[in-house]
């Protein structure tokens, strides 16, 4: 077993913090951030590896946001799941044998125990360590809500409308805490809650969706994600049937009694099912579709299924949920009322008929992963200007007991 902070040949740091400070008391250095470049601690979700094939969006974007900023210069450590990209840095707070170390037998929902033990482990470790910013993307409330006990200062990004585990972590923490909404329609579901700092709206990499100025010769729609309730695959197939338009079906299926049930004994020649595809292969099989079915039975808080098919050329008709109206142009996409399968159904013919050229210039424009990476660096820098001086935490038991 590694010392703390050291890296196994494997890539992973099992629990440990990669910097931190052995000094009590002492003033962080923040003349020590040279040439703009940076010590950033990101703080993953734990329910999926940070790796592809991603689970959904949240792991991809984590995953892109990482491997930008380092390509940029900067020092960034991901804390994740073991089973995340090793590449990106990772240092690993949720492992089975050390969490083992903690009772569990009282614990109704072991899952739930485990994700808290890691991120109250890890919130305390990071009291004693020099990065310069932590960038919180977890979902979870325990880092928020200790937010303030950090030498350092924390953005938070929420990638999701308020849901009452993360709004109590949100409404308890200080002032000095940060956050960014990744779209204009997450900052006003959080408005009641806190107020949002920002609004960076998501990112993907346009040169893994490489454009396709033109579709497959056999016209066909696509439909991808995960296959869950809330991502309205089930509306897709009526859609497409009423459309009269054979169906492509890509992703996870992440709730398989949903899957048994509603959509698996509806798949056919017409209504195929690819499985769950990588990067490359979705990146064709979108492509060659004529439109890309969005669904949503929820307001989506991005879209960044949409911003995949934009990039590729391939228009798209959705669902008028969350934020994806504020992605989609008329030139690249075509609207439909919530959970209306005869409108949908109009918007696909629509759709199909849009200037592919049109989608990928509208991805340029307002989804590229570069812009957002780059907008967080700016904002990172900002924070720690504003937050010098910062003292390093004393955690000694011994101090903690005689204070």
């Amino acid at each position: 077993m590694p010392e703390i902070g050291q890296r196994n040949d494997d890539g992973l740091c099992r629990l440990g913090i990669g910097n931190l400070a052995n000094r009590r008391g002492t003033i962080l250095d923040r003349s020590a951030v040279k040439g703009g470049y940076l010590r950033i601690g990101v703080i993953a979700h734990l329910k999926h590896p940070i790796g592809e094939p991603f689970a959904g969006g949240l792991e991809m974007h984590t995953h892109l946001l990482c491997r930008l900023l380092r390509a940029g210069g900067h020092d960034v450590t991901l804390f994740a799941s073991t089973r995340s990209d090793p590449a990106l840095g990772v240092e690993a707070i949720c492992e089975e044998t050390a969490v083992l170390e903690v009772g569990t037998a009282e614990a109704t929902d072991v899952a739930f125990f485990r994700e808290h033990h890691a991120y109250l482990s890890l919130m305390t470790r990071l009291r004693r360590s020099d990065f310069d910013i932590i960038h919180n993307n977890s979902l979870h409330y325990l880092p928020v809500s200790m937010a303030d006990t950090l030498p350092m200062p924390m953005v938070t990004t929420l990638h999701t409308p308020p849901f009452c585990w993360l709004e109590s972590g949100v409404r308890e923490c200080g002032a000095g805490a940060r956050f960014v909404g990744v779209s204009q329609s997450i900052r006003a579901g959080w408005t009641r809650v806190r107020e949002i700092d920002a609004v960076i709206p998501n990112g993907i990499d346009l040169q893994r969706f490489q454009y396709r100025p033109v579709a497959a010769t056999a016209p066909h729609l696509i439909w991808y994600g995960r296959i869950v309730p809330e991502k309205g695959l089930h509306h897709a197939i009526d859609a497409a049937r009423v459309a009269g338009m054979p169906l492509r079906i890509a992703g996870p299926i992440s709730d398989q009694a949903y899957f048994a049930e509603r959509i698996a004994p509806r798949l056919g020649e017409e209504t195929r099912y690819l499985g769950h595809l990588d990067h490359e292969h979705l990146a064709i099989e979108i492509g060659a579709a004529s439109a890309f079915l969005c669904t949503p039975c929820w307001d989506e808080p991005y879209g960044l299924v949409v911003a995949e098919a934009l990039a590729c050329g391939t228009p798209v008709a959705a669902f008028a949920r969350g934020a994806i109206p504020e992605i989609l142009t008329p030139d690249c996409g075509v609207l439909a009322a919530p959970d209306d399968v005869a409108d949908l159904a109009r918007a696909v013919q629509a759709a199909s008929g849009l200037s592919r050229k049109a989608c990928r210039q509208r991805a340029e424009t307002a989804c590229d992963a570069q812009v957002m990476a780059d907008a967080y660096a700016r904002l990172y820098t900002n924070l720690i200007g504003q937050r010098p001086g910062l003292p390093i935490a004393n955690d000694r038991v011994e101090d903690r007991l005689s204070a």
